[in-house]
């Protein structure tokens, strides 16, 4: 909850600060209601007069505290007090619940709108003690247990059906708020993975057109480049509209199959402008999906010769444990200590390269945990050394 916690919208938002101040109001207008019934049972005049300075405290810290900083749950201590309080105002109007049951009925809301139904649950117990002992206290006789029968399980139920709907609510806001993140995220996905190959097309086209007496074979390789990346960017956008799914790995879509891993990394450095020396044994195979394996390796590679400096190498050796580590790297200044633990993160503010929206890292991991691998970095002395592990062929 820490690190996705919102802050409170007012006193009819979510969070711990909202549910403590709705409680300050509660107690507030107990406090107003016990001084009110002063007159009319004088006999009680000190209990009720004690009551109201402690509802007026309870008040004052329920709305003064840091509850923003706090666990979620905090605030639901404050029901205790609110319980006691409760019962103490049944006990000083001689057993009457007339003034009282509307608070319980508010307390089983407010505990149904902020909390869970297991919360709700557990909170019962303390409920149906605060309603019986001041009616056992004063002796109202069988009819006590009559009422508590139907009027504690009323609460506890208006509480459970609150959290519930409260629940849906909660995580439709959050399926929501997801796919926004996700339409944010496919936006920066696509021109990040596919400004590279559309450079390399447009620069094909205009050669072509300014060089119009150009040599069969030469045209022909520069079509056939222009074709690769445009083959490049089609797969990227196939792949693109399951992108929401790495949330949740399992629903993944892998197409796997055994992959040679020698060519599978001469194929992905091939789409970039600067020189990488591949030394994968032959004969070394991993259980991949081609597409992904290739959008992981250009990701590596890309990152390696844009932050990096030559040379960039790309090995590959068992791990041991029936996985490949395939690792990429560069001879350059390495990654500093403080932006490390931010490289694998989502819109990573560890990439201040231009242009770049801090994502190929991140998807490069998601993709390699969705194959039950993983990617992580260490530092090469000098350079870095990212390295990616995946299930052997």
């Amino acid at each position: 909850m820490t690190e996705g916690r919102e802050p409170d919208r007012g006193l009819f938002g979510e969070g711990p600060r909202t549910a403590a101040r709705q409680m300050a109001l509660m107690f507030a207008l107990g406090l107003g209601l016990s001084l009110a019934g002063i007159p009319s049972v004088p006999g009680q005049r000190t209990a009720l007069v004690a009551l109201a300075a402690v509802q007026a405290a309870l008040a004052l810290l329920a709305w003064r505290l840091p509850w923003h900083r706090s666990d979620p749950r905090a605030p639901l201590v404050l029901s205790l007090p609110a319980l006691a309080i409760l019962a103490v105002s049944t006990w000083a109007f001689g057993g009457s619940t007339a003034g009282t049951a509307p608070f319980y009925l508010l307390l089983a809301v407010w505990a149904g709108m902020h909390f869970s139904v297991r919360a709700v649950l557990a909170l019962s117990p303390f409920v149906a003690a605060s309603y019986l002992v001041p009616l056992f206290a004063v002796e109202r006789g069988p009819m006590t247990l009559t009422g508590a029968v139907t009027f504690v399980p009323a609460l506890v139920g208006v509480g459970v059906l609150i959290a519930r709907q409260m629940e849906h609510q909660r995580r439709d806001r959050e399926t929501i708020r997801r796919m926004e993140r996700w339409r944010a995220a496919l936006s920066a996905t696509l021109a990040h993975d596919v400004r590279s190959p559309l450079t390399s097309v447009q620069f094909a086209l205009e050669t072509l057109d300014e060089e119009g007496e150009l040599p069969a074979e030469q045209r022909h390789s520069i079509v056939s480049v222009a074709l690769r990346q445009t083959g490049r960017i089609r797969r990227l956008a196939a792949g693109l509209l399951d992108a929401d799914r790495l949330d949740s790995r399992g629903g993944l879509r892998l197409d796997l199959t055994t992959v040679p891993l020698r060519a599978a990394v001469e194929e992905a450095v091939g789409y970039l402008g600067a020189p990488v020396r591949v030394e994968v044994p032959d004969g070394l195979t991993v259980r991949a999906d081609p597409q992904r394996l290739e959008q992981m390796l250009v990701n590596l590679t890309a990152n390696a010769a844009r932050h990096g400096a030559p040379p960039i190498v790309v090995s590959a050796a068992p791990d041991g444990r029936g996985m490949l580590a395939v690792h990429v790297r560069d001879h350059g200044v390495g990654v500093p200590e403080d932006k490390r633990n931010l490289l694998f993160s989502r819109f990573s503010s560890a990439d201040t390269g231009a242009g770049s929206v801090g994502l190929g890292l991140w998807i490069t991991r998601e993709l390699a945990r969705a194959h039950g691998g993983d990617a992580s970095y260490a530092p090469a002395d000098p350079g870095s050394r990212f390295t990616v592990t995946l299930p052997a062929g």
